[in-house]
């Protein structure tokens, strides 16, 4: 999907949203990113109901980005880099099939590009199967406030610093090219 500024989404889910959401915020080309819930049967709903496992959302991030200064491919990189796509319905202590790994592709080129991604990158990876879902975007649902950019807002929390400061400092050591200058400190 490309908006009228020539800008696309993402959208990805591995795991707990607020490290998705870290490890893409401080990425060249970035403009935004939402978590959120993708993918459920239940409209509009909590992170209360998602958390129950009924609702069939993932937790997901829809990552608004300028494709002429960062790629779907290059995004793609990350997300197989930062979080275990072998795992099923699991990230670290986080389970319940609300943590899935998995692309929601907006467009055909985007389905191809993940499908040929997970082969050529994903795979090579990681020794065990990846199990990684590949499937269309349907309805995405906004998650409440206090979810947004949670990791700069809460850095100092527990679960931030043994869970998420791992994710982002991978990332800085990986991905060094990729940051926004703010984000190389």
């Amino acid at each position: 999907m490309v908006n009228n500024e020539g800008f696309e989404i993402a959208t990805l889910g591995a795991g707990c949203f607020w490290c998705v959401e870290a490890v893409f915020q401080d990425l060249k080309g970035v403009q935004s990113v939402v978590s959120g819930y993708c993918n459920g049967h239940v409209d509009n709903p909590s992170y209360k109901e998602v958390c129950s496992g009924t609702t069939g959302h993932v937790e997901a991030v829809q990552v608004t980005f300028d494709p002429s200064i960062i790629s779907f491919e290059k995004l793609l990189e990350v997300f197989w880099t930062t979080h275990d796509p072998t795992t099923l319905n699991q990230q670290g202590a986080d389970r319940g099939t609300q943590y899935r790994s998995g692309i929601y592709y907006n467009s055909e080129a985007q389905k191809e590009i993940a499908e040929r991604s997970m082969q050529e990158e994903g795979q090579k990876l990681w020794h065990d199967k990846v199990i990684t879902e590949i499937v269309a975007a349907e309805k995405f649902y906004v998650a409440e406030a206090y979810h947004q950019n949670y990791y700069k807002q809460n850095s100092y929390q527990g679960y931030c610093r043994v869970v998420i400061n791992p994710k982002v400092n991978k990332l800085k050591t990986t991905f060094r090219e990729l940051l926004k200058a703010e984000a190389k400190n």
